[in-house]
C-alpha cells in the first residue's frame, strides 16, 4: 500500500484540472438564500404541521431508532407510514428504508434473485446503477427513454426473466419516461418493470401519487415502485412498493434493510404528516407547474439553452413535467463559476458536472419550489440570467 496517499493526491489533482472538484458548503439554519438547488418541491420541509409531528414523536421515542427494523428499530410510526403509502400509491404493500438510495439497492439486488438479465436506462440514477453492479447479473444499458430499444434488447437476449429499470422523472434534466409504453414492452415479454418515482412522487398523478400512478400502472404485479421520501415530502427515507410477496422477500433478504439502522421514528412521523398534506396539495402542484413553465420561458427568452425532451418524444405530460430542469453551461469550470456567482447573490442552484451528467455535458440544475415567495422566485430567475457565462 506504499504511496496510496500520493496516488489519491494525484487523482485529486486530475479532477481539479478538469474542473471536477466537489466542495461541501455547510449552511446555517435559517439562511436567507433562495433555494433552487434542494428538492423540497412542495415546501413541506419547514411546514409547521410536519415539524410539529416530528417534534412530538421525538419527545416520545428519542433521537434515533436504536437498531435495525428487525431488531429494535421498527416503531408503530413506521407501520402507520407504510399503510399510508400503500393507500397513496395504490400498491399491495410498502416497506420503508432509511434512504432512497438504500431502497434502490435492495430492490434491484433482491429482484435479480429471480431475474437473469437487467435492462437499465442510460440516464438512470447512481443508486440504480450501483444496484445493477452489485447484483452480479448481466446488465445491458438501453438508450435513454427508448421502449423500442428495450424491446429489441429483450428480444435479442431472450432471458427467462428480465428486469427493466428506469426513473419516472429523470434527476438531471427532469424529462419523463414513457412508462405506459415501457410497460407494454415488458408485459408482453414477461419482464418486470422497476420505476424509481423519486422526482415524480408528490407532483404527478392523482393526488400526487407519482409517475406510475399518472401512467395508470398502480398496483400491477409486474411493476415495482421505489422512491425517496426526501424530495416532495421534505424529509428523509425511502420506500419500495409492490406485491406483498416482494415485501416479504425484501424483509428476509434485503441487505440494506436487514443490516441498516431504521429511519428515526421522528422522521417517519414527519414524513407521514407531509404525505397527508401532499395528497391534498393540488394548489401547490399547480403553482409548481406554472413556475416550471415560467422558468423555461424566462431562461429561453434570455438565450439560455434549457434541456427539454426532443419533439415527438411522445410524453403525456406538458414539459417540464415536474420540478426539475437543467440549463447547459459551456463546461465544468463555467458551470461552477455560474453557480458560485448565483450563490454570492443569494440564490442556490445545483451545479451538475460529469460523472453526474450521463451525456458528459455540464449544466445548472434548477429545482422548482412551491414554498418560495413570488418576489423571491422572480428575483432568482433574474439572478440566473444575469450571472450566465
Amino acid at each position: 500500500m506504499a504511496g496510496w496517499l500520493e496516488a489519491l493526491e494525484g487523482l485529486a489533482a486530475s479532477r481539479s484540472k478538469a474542473g471536477l472538484t466537489r466542495r461541501l458548503r455547510p449552511r446555517p439554519a435559517g439562511d436567507s438564500v433562495v433555494d433552487l438547488a434542494g428538492n423540497d418541491y412542495l415546501g413541506l420541509a419547514t411546514h409547521p404541521a410536519v415539524i410539529g409531528a416530528a417534534a412530538k414523536t421525538l419527545a416520545a421515542y428519542g433521537l434515533g431508532a436504536t437498531g435495525s427494523r428487525l431488531v429494535r428499530g421498527s416503531a408503530l410510526v413506521h407501520a402507520e407510514l407504510e399503510a399510508e403509502l400503500v393507500s397513496w400509491l395504490g400498491s399491495a404493500s410498502a416497506l420503508v428504508f432509511s434512504s432512497g438510495y438504500l431502497a434502490n439497492l435492495a430492490a434491484v439486488r433482491s429482484l435479480t434473485s429471480v431475474c437473469d438479465l437487467i435492462v437499465s436506462d442510460a440516464y438512470n440514477h447512481a443508486s440504480l446503477i450501483d444496484g445493477c453492479k452489485i447484483s452480479g447479473v448481466r446488465t445491458v444499458v438501453a438508450p435513454h427513454n427508448s421502449p423500442a430499444a428495450v424491446a429489441q434488447i429483450l428480444d435479442t437476449h431472450r432471458p427467462d426473466r428480465a428486469l427493466v429499470v428506469t426513473e419516472s422523472v429523470f434527476s438531471v434534466d427532469g424529462d419523463l419516461a414513457p412508462l405506459a409504453s415501457l410497460h407494454e414492452v415488458t408485459n408482453a415479454r414477461g419482464a418486470l418493470l422497476l420505476v424509481d418515482d423519486a422526482h415524480a412522487l408528490g407532483l404527478l398523478g392523482p393526488s400526487g401519487a407519482g409517475g406510475v400512478a399518472a401512467a395508470g400502472l398502480s398496483g400491477l404485479d409486474d411493476v415495482i415502485v421505489t422512491a425517496t421520501l426526501s424530495k416532495s415530502l421534505g424529509a428523509a427515507g425511502g420506500v419500495v412498493a409492490g406485491p406483498a410477496a416482494f415485501r416479504r422477500h425484501l424483509i428476509d433478504t434485503g441487505r440494506t434493510f436487514i443490516y441498516d439502522t431504521a429511519l428515526p421514528p421522528a422522521v417517519a412521523a414527519g414524513v407521514h404528516e407531509a404525505l397527508r398534506i401532499a395528497r391534498a396539495a393540488d394548489d401547490r402542484r399547480a403553482l409548481l407547474r406554472a413556475r416550471a413553465e415560467l422558468t423555461v420561458a424566462r431562461l429561453s427568452a434570455a438565450g439560455l439553452k434549457v434541456c427539454l425532451p426532443a419533439p415527438g418524444a411522445g410524453l403525456e405530460v406538458p414539459v417540464p413535467p415536474a420540478g426539475v430542469l437543467s440549463v447547459l453551461a459551456p463546461g465544468p469550470e463555467a458551470a461552477l463559476a455560474w453557480a458560485d456567482d448565483c450563490r454570492d447573490r443569494g440564490v442556490a442552484v445545483g451545479c451538475f458536472r460529469p460523472p453526474s451528467t450521463p451525456d458528459g455535458s455540464s449544466r445548472l440544475r434548477l429545482t422548482i419550489n412551491a414554498g418560495i415567495s413570488e418576489p423571491d422566485f422572480a428575483h432568482a430567475l433574474d439572478v440566473i440570467v444575469e450571472c450566465a457565462p
